[in-house]
């Protein structure tokens, strides 16, 4: 079925949302204190765009340990993917021992951990990169492997902030029937006394829609369930996450689940598809592959600097789907600059030509544009008018950014 959204009309809602939701909504607590952190963490570079790293858990599962981390954060440094960004080193599930020790501390495993997640903390941090780690918001992770957080928050986070932790993931498996916001703010606020610039990834699986809370209390919030290195898992998380963009913003992010590319369940085209979509809707990239042994075709998908460079962008504004028939989609949404980035991404079985008018996404439709593509890497026109079409492949998309220009 078609749609259309007034693109114009979206992009100032989207920018309403982003600077006026946080005074307008009812959250208990002191709201000056959480404008106070908020600003504290911003002026330390926490999630004024969304963040971008590695995460263990697509490709390892529970099966990591102190060397993979640490060759992890080296191939970051020696592939160029961390001076494109890629600064957070998560550690997720299964760290940690089975059981907490006598005075009630989260403790790393011995044999994987050998040194200490302080430790590796400091290596990576000698980097230049970041550390992240994972906890969980009931009695257990959801591995069941290694002890949750519920009622341990504000001891928790102060072993984080003395370990040198920069980023938590934060799960919701094992817990005790609560409102998933009551137990996520009580860790929020843990972070915020423990005094360390961490950004907070709340893990609720988009059950409580989160994005309509869950910015008062952290930085990015998971809006799905599990991605999975699948097409229809891709699509259909994109699909998802759509929903909450006017939510999202500096700061603030919608987390559509981490990246598959150079996982091998999909191909070249589908997995530019998912990083280009990706972007566009401002999710934080966190790599899911072996960094280590990606293959030069994975590398660059990821190391996309024109792609990565919609996704940082200062606006902080999420793109959108604006058109959708018969798996033919125009997605769009505002850069900084008064310019646009277009997705069109044909979802169907066969090739076959997208447009997008100028009138579709806020511009006259004689305004003169550059256009220039972010996968060829090259202009498509320097003074296009009225429409652009493109013949794109099955499962592929095409990606512009589109640069009106004045007089």
């Amino acid at each position: 079925m078609e749609f259309k959204v007034n693109f114009l009309l979206l992009a100032i809602l989207n920018l309403w949302v982003v600077h006026g939701l946080a005074s307008s909504m009812n959250i208990s607590g002191s709201h000056g204190r959480d404008q106070a952190y908020s600003r504290f963490l911003l002026a330390n570079g926490v999630a004024r765009t969304p963040p971008m790293g590695w995460n263990s858990w697509n490709h390892f599962h529970c099966d990591i340990d102190e060397k993979t981390v640490k060759s992890t954060a080296d191939a970051l440094v020696s592939t160029g993917l961390a001076g494109l960004g890629y600064k957070y080193v998560n550690l997720d599930d299964c760290w940690a021992e089975g059981e907490r020790d006598k005075n009630g501390n989260l403790v790393s495993k011995a044999a994987p951990f050998p040194s200490g997640i302080k430790a590796l903390a400091e290596y990576v941090h000698a980097k230049g990169l970041k550390l992240g780690i994972y906890a969980d918001a009931g009695n257990r992770t959801c591995s069941n492997r290694m002890p949750g957080s519920l009622r341990y928050e504000y001891q928790d986070a102060r072993t984080f902030a003395e370990w040198g932790v920069d980023y938590l993931k934060y799960d919701n498996c094992y817990h005790d029937g609560s409102k998933n916001k009551e137990r996520y703010a009580v860790m929020s606020h843990a972070l915020r006394k423990a005094g360390r610039p961490i950004l907070y990834a709340l893990c609720e699986w988009g059950q409580e829609d989160p994005a309509k809370w869950a910015g008062s209390y952290g930085h990015a919030w998971r809006t799905t369930g599990d991605i999975n290195d699948t097409w229809p898992s891709v699509t259909s998380i994109a699909d998802t996450n759509n929903i909450w963009g006017r939510y999202a913003g500096p700061g603030r992010w919608n987390d559509p689940d981490m990246l598959e590319v150079g996982n091998g369940g999909m191909n070249v085209e589908e997995y530019q598809s998912h990083f280009s979509i990706w972007a566009l809707m401002k999710a934080p990239l966190l790599i899911g592959c072996d960094v280590r042994s990606a293959s030069k075709q994975t590398l660059g998908i990821l190391g996309n600097k024109e792609v990565i460079d919609v996704n940082q962008d200062p606006l902080g504004v999420q793109g959108r789907k604006i058109r959708s028939k018969g798996g033919l989609e125009v997605w769009a949404g505002p850069l900084s600059g008064r310019r646009v980035v277009v997705v069109l991404w044909n979802r169907s079985q066969s090739r076959a030509p997208i447009s997008v008018g100028w009138r579709d996404i806020g511009l006259s439709p004689s305004t003169p544009t550059i256009v220039r593509d972010l996968w060829k890497h090259s202009f498509v026109s320097m003074n296009k008018r009225y429409r652009l079409t493109a013949v794109v492949a099955a499962h592929a998309c095409k990606m512009y950014v589109m640069t009106p220009l004045r007089g």
